[in-house]
């Protein structure tokens, strides 16, 4: 055994002990589901009484009229909306600060995230700066004292599941190297799954956003840390994805499909906030900042690789899911993964990977990996085989 595997084993020992004694909360307070879910959650925040609401979207989603048709849900209230629509693909500490500033120039008293895990983290952000001062670069390395401002979430994505969990992963603005902020008070308090947002969603983000979801959920049910309820909702998650993330794909306009992957997603990310992600995600982050490839397509492309490392580690789990969704070995629950992605149109390499950057991918993949409580430790070595594989033919 290495120093590196003894002091990662050190780690999740006591991690273990920790999340004995306080466990991660694996729900939000209040979720609202089914078709025109969204308004009843727009009541709901009238209800609590809030006056100033900063809807943090992007522009796409204003574009498509998306926003507008969240908003009608607020027209019977006293809330007055004002929209920051500057959030962008995996968004920046900067992005964050002028989403801030639309909140304080409004004096704001809540928010409510429209859109994909981008929109949302953001708005984790911005919530966290409502209340607490300092640049929120600052909250990457310290703990913020005040709790967020109140936060609200409509998913307009199957993917990410951030309006499940009590984190957020925001670009620095220089080297785009990402960071994760956490902490229980990040959950929003309220959300909304509502499938009529969804069936225009295209095709590609429609398989992107799905295999990340299926991601989560694997990740979750593989963990070394296995608290809570993670392997149900991790199991419950990836029964559906198999079942219709296919259907999704090629007929985005059926509302009980999307709303199937939606709750999918949800429990996807239930399973997270309470053990975290794996090595997949350790290697996709790198690839976003580097390249800014989408992050769940980035994972699609790394899950059926950093599983086959995971054999030995976790053969028992693996064919537990496998027999989940009708295979018999772990063996071939990958080789279905792969099956899957293709079948969604999942490109097997990533054109704009490059050689000359694999020493730093490596570098912080690893080094991410190892806070992770993934069933085997990556090495370098394993790292660099992976990124390989992913090359251009």
């Amino acid at each position: 055994m290495t120093w590196m595997q003894i002091k990662h084993n050190l780690l999740f020992a006591f991690a273990r002990v920790f999340l004995t004694i306080k466990p991660r909360r694996s729900a939000t307070y209040q979720v609202f589901g089914g078709d025109n879910s969204s308004h009843q959650l727009g009541a709901y925040i009238g209800r609590q009484g809030f006056k100033k609401l900063l809807i943090v979207t992007d522009k796409p989603l204003v574009d498509l009229g998306i926003v507008q048709q969240v908003l009608a849900g607020l027209e019977n209230t006293a809330v007055e909306s004002f929209v920051f629509d500057g959030v962008l693909p995996d968004p920046t500490f900067s992005v964050c600060e002028q989403g801030l500033a639309v909140y304080h120039d409004n004096q704001c008293d809540s928010i409510l995230a429209i859109g994909g895990g981008s929109s949302i983290d953001a708005a984790k952000l911005i919530a966290i700066g409502a209340t607490n001062s300092g640049d929120l670069l600052s909250f990457a390395a310290k703990k913020f004292k005040e709790d967020p401002a109140p936060l609200f979430a409509i998913p307009t994505t199957s993917g990410t599941g951030s309006e499940a969990t009590a984190g957020a992963v925001i670009s620095n603005d220089g080297d785009h190297k990402k960071s994760i902020i956490s902490d229980d008070r990040m959950l929003p308090k309220a959300s909304a799954l509502d499938p009529l947002l969804l069936t225009g969603l295209p095709a590609h983000i429609t398989a992107a956003t799905g295999m990340d979801a299926l991601t989560h959920a694997i990740e979750a049910y593989i963990s070394e840390l296995n608290f809570g309820d993670c392997r149900e909702k991790g199991a419950a998650a990836i029964k559906i994805i198999f079942e219709q993330l296919p259907a999704a794909y090629e007929n985005g306009a059926d509302k009980g499909v999307r709303d199937a992957m939606s709750n999918a997603a949800y429990m996807a990310g239930q399973a997270i906030n309470q053990v975290n992600v794996g090595n997949v995600h350790a290697i996709a982050h790198q690839l976003g900042a580097i390249y800014g490839i989408p992050h769940g397509l980035a994972n699609a492309m790394v899950l059926p690789h950093v599983l086959k490392l995971s054999l030995t580690a976790a053969r028992t789990e693996l064919t537990e899911i496998a027999q989940m969704v009708g295979c018999n070995t772990a063996e071939e629950f990958i080789a279905a993964v792969t099956t899957l992605s293709e079948r969604v149109g999942i490109p097997a390499t990533a054109e704009k990977l490059n050689t000359k950057d694999f020493d730093l991918i490596v570098e912080r993949a690893v080094a991410e990996g190892f806070g992770y409580g993934s069933p085997h430790l990556m090495t370098a070595e394993e790292c660099h085989g992976i990124l390989n594989k992913l090359l251009p033919q």
